[in-house]
């Protein structure tokens, strides 16, 4: 998957969402970390809960609001999600 501007740069100064400690110092080092998570961007919320759902995740009496809460899903200032599982 490809990752634009926006979602690396979001990510590279968010990354302490999911982890302690940066992962990532560069663009070329988020993307490549966003790829060896098999990050994915979602357009909306209710994509975001299909993804979790498809995945298998117990997200059952979870709100959209609850998921777009979870440290690993990123809400990009464009309106998309990015979710990065490490």
């Amino acid at each position: 998957m490809q990752y634009d501007e926006t979602c690396l740069e979001y990510f590279l100064a968010h990354q302490e969402q999911l982890l302690p400690e940066p992962v990532a110092e560069t663009m070329e080092e988020a993307e490549e970390f966003l790829e060896d998570c098999m990050a994915v961007v979602c357009m909306n919320l209710k994509e975001v809960k299909a993804y979790f759902e498809d995945q298998g995740a117990d997200i059952e009496g979870m709100s959209l609001r609850d998921l777009e809460e979870a440290s690993e899903v990123f809400a990009l200032p464009d309106g998309r999600y990015l979710i990065v599982e490490a």
